[in-house]
């Protein structure tokens, strides 16, 4: 069966905790909120593999976008969220993308742009199949390389994003968890 955002969104939601957050989420007011990352792609994963979705998540990944860049304001939301998943006891954690190019090359060694949107931190990730985001507000599904790969199984470099090494790292990560993924070896410059 073909991945369609409508089925991508159903397999995601068959994990309680997705539906969890993203029916939490818009009580914190946040603009351009997007649920993001693993708990997304790896519940297709899953669901390919005859898991449970949660299986494997360790973390539960929500961007949105203030242009307030102080830390004071973004630890306030982070201390807010805290509260309302406290029941959950899950790992949420909430990053203001538009202050990422204040910490990102202390933590990773290498520069990050400033970004303008929500949407730009997930078209920042390594792999070109995870590049995916749900906003909580609308239902939208943001995949700027589609769902093709994801459906697929395929890991190939984000060209919009190319850092080797540290594709090589993940996508390999994911290939132990999932072995029947295919890392594909792309040029960059295509």
């Amino acid at each position: 069966m073909t991945l369609t955002v409508e089925r991508l969104v159903a397999i995601a939601m068959a994990n309680p905790i997705n539906a969890e957050i993203t029916s939490r989420l818009p009580a914190l007011g946040l603009d351009q909120c997007l649920l993001t990352a693993g708990c997304l792609f790896q519940a297709v994963w899953n669901d390919q593999s005859n898991l449970p979705a949660a299986w494997g998540v360790k973390d539960y990944d929500v961007f949105y976008f203030d242009n307030d860049l102080s830390w004071e304001a973004e630890d306030e939301v982070i201390h807010s969220a805290q509260g309302l998943f406290q029941d959950l006891e899950v790992n949420v954690e909430l990053k203001n993308q538009a202050r990422v190019h204040l910490w990102y090359s202390q933590r990773f060694g290498r520069p990050c742009p400033r970004l303008q949107s929500a949407k730009e931190g997930i078209d920042r990730y390594l792999i070109a199949a995870t590049c995916i985001g749900l906003d909580v507000q609308t239902g939208e599904v943001y995949a700027p390389y589609g769902l093709a790969d994801l459906e697929l199984g395929v890991l190939r470099i984000n060209p919009e994003n190319p850092q080797p090494d540290l594709f090589a790292q993940k996508a390999k990560s994911y290939q132990a968890r999932w072995p029947w993924l295919r890392i594909v070896e792309a040029n960059i410059d295509d």
